[in-house]
């Protein structure tokens, strides 16, 4: 029976419990308690840690062969241990909207369906597998692995990996390198397989906004109303023209893609980029949002009756700047809304990683091993995971959750949509490819 079989059983388990996260009442703590079975099965000794009783985090360290940091002499590349994390947290699922039980562990028509699926109980279940094989067969990896299994990463991680980045860094003591989510998936150039690397991820800002005005009855001139203070302001951030910047990242990604479709790659082309990006097939929808600085309006809220003037008005907005250009962007949002009050619900940077060296090397060979003739290009995520958390304590982290997908699938949509499911197929290989992996850090 192939080592990896369990994977499924594992992901459909923890899709069938549901920690839906809405910000306020989700419970990651059975799906803690069923990963800290897992581990402590094998003769693994994980901790249980989080800031309130629902919310626990689960981490163990394997000792490795090489404990000490190391310093490639020529290239500076630091090499020390590994943190490889998922989150059992998921956002909510409408269950009229779906085909199936969103969290019924569903396996029709060669995939396994439910909320979690891609987002993240597949590669969850990819890491415990791994882990569990490992610790049955008393292998020792090359380095230290720190496997992480956060609660609260879709509402920013504050009572999940940050708060444990804040409160217990020495679980991290010694880690130089992450991979998580949102990477090592494939998509098709001109036919051929492309498997994405997640090298980086843009900013991360939740921002809030507040109007005060003059509160009054709605038959009287009213020149001080907060609900056109704020949507003034709103038009303005809506209608701001984000100029196009290219990163080392995505221009490397879109070098790739121009050798293999044949298509032109010129920078300063808008036309000729845009080709490139639809050249990646489903893949377009991540790699297009990663070319500008986005801001979305999210959320409006001012007024009670029709005819009562509001004496204040909130709004919120999701902005993912460029990495690099994060307070060149929040001056611009300053200037954009002067005169309203401005906020945050949650703030972090981005980061590129470095697209060379012997760990992307290691990730690279992992894939290509399980699927030779394939190729591997980097990528910038426009979404965010708990590796900005991590590379506060100065750890690099990477996207590596090996799928393989049919020609077509569209993969990105799956991330908090309707009906997310996963090639079944796809679970063994993802965790071969892990496994692959680990014997090259």
């Amino acid at each position: 029976m192939n080592a990896y079989s369990e994977t499924l059983e594992i992901a459909q388990t923890l899709i069938r419990f549901d920690t839906s996260n809405d910000g306020r009442d989700v419970i990651e703590k059975p799906a803690a308690d069923y990963v800290m079975d897992l581990l402590g099965e094998v003769g693994l000794e994980p901790e249980y840690l989080g800031p309130t009783p629902g919310r626990p985090s689960v981490v163990v360290r394997i000792p490795g062969k090489k404990r000490e940091v190391e310093v490639d002499p020529v290239t500076g590349e630091r090499r020390g241990a590994v943190v490889i994390h998922g989150h059992t947290d998921v956002v909510p699922a409408v269950a009229r909207d779906w085909s199936v039980d969103p969290f019924g562990g569903v396996v029709k028509d060669g995939f396994l369906w439910g909320r979690g699926a891609v987002d993240m109980k597949n590669m969850d279940a990819m890491i415990l597998a791994v882990v569990r094989e490992i610790a049955r067969t008393g292998y020792v990896p090359p380095r230290d692995l720190i496997i992480g299994m956060f609660a609260d990463e879709e509402a920013g991680g504050h009572q999940g990996c940050r708060w444990l980045v804040e409160h217990h860094p020495e679980l991290f003591e010694g880690a130089t390198h992450a991979i998580s989510e949102v990477g090592g998936y494939n998509t098709y150039v001109n036919g051929e397989r492309v498997y994405l690397l997640q090298t980086g991820e843009k900013a991360l800002t939740w921002y809030t906004f507040r109007a005060e005005g003059k509160a009054g009855h709605g038959s009287q001139i009213n020149n001080d109303n907060a609900i056109a203070k704020l949507s003034r302001a709103l038009v303005a951030l809506d209608s701001e023209p984000w100029p196009l910047t290219l990163t080392d990242t995505v221009t490397k990604l879109l070098q790739g893609t121009s050798e293999i479709s044949g298509l032109p790659f010129d920078p300063d082309d808008e036309a000729s980029i845009n080709a490139l990006v639809n050249a990646l097939g489903p893949a377009k929808a991540y790699v297009g949002a990663t070319l500008r600085t986005g801001c979305n309006l999210t959320s409006f809220n001012g007024g009670y009756m029709q005819n009562v003037v509001p004496g204040s008005a909130e709004a919120t907005a999701d902005v993912r700047a460029i990495p690099g250009t994060e307070r060149e962007v929040a001056r611009r949002i300053e200037e954009l809304t002067e005169g309203i009050e401005v906020g945050w619900l949650s703030s972090m940077d981005g980061y590129e990683s470095t697209t060379e060296g012997s760990f992307v090397e290691a990730m690279t060979a992992a894939v290509l091993a399980k699927d030779p003739g394939a190729h591997v290009l980097p990528y910038l995520l426009s979404a965010g995971t708990d590796n900005k958390a991590l590379g506060s304590l100065g750890i690099e982290g990477y996207g590596f959750s090996p799928v393989r997908l049919p020609e077509g699938f569209d993969f990105p949509a799956m991330f908090h949509g309707v009906d997310e499911r996963v090639p079944v197929d796809s679970l063994a290989f993802g965790a071969e490819v892990l496994r692959e992996f680990i014997d090259r850090l």
